[in-house]
């Protein structure tokens, strides 16, 4: 098993954010991500990782461009959205599947 795959069967539920510190979508993403971490509590784990230092992974998954979310229940993925998104969509999105 590897690192990732360590990290998305960890916890029931699992968002994994691909970023890239040059990327300006990124960066704005920051605080609303950092926020919904603080509302889903540990109903979600949420990871952040930058594709420059996991190429190999990034690949793996299929990213195209930053940031990417994908989320993950029972270490299967069930959704995933490219680009910005409306922190309160996120946030449905996440609690759709934790009830």
């Amino acid at each position: 098993m590897n690192d990732y795959e360590a990290l998305v069967t960890g916890s029931p539920l699992v968002l994994i954010e691909f970023y890239a510190t040059w990327c300006g979508h990124c960066r704005a993403m920051m605080p609303v991500v950092a926020q919904i971490r603080e509302l889903v509590g540990d109903n979600v784990k949420i990871y952040q990782l930058d594709i420059d230092e996991n190429q190999a992974v990034a690949e793996e998954v299929g990213v195209k461009g930053t940031p990417m979310f994908v989320l993950y229940r029972d270490g299967r993925q069930v959704w995933s959205w490219d680009g910005e998104i409306d922190g309160n969509v996120l946030l449905q999105k996440l609690e759709s599947f934790m009830g």
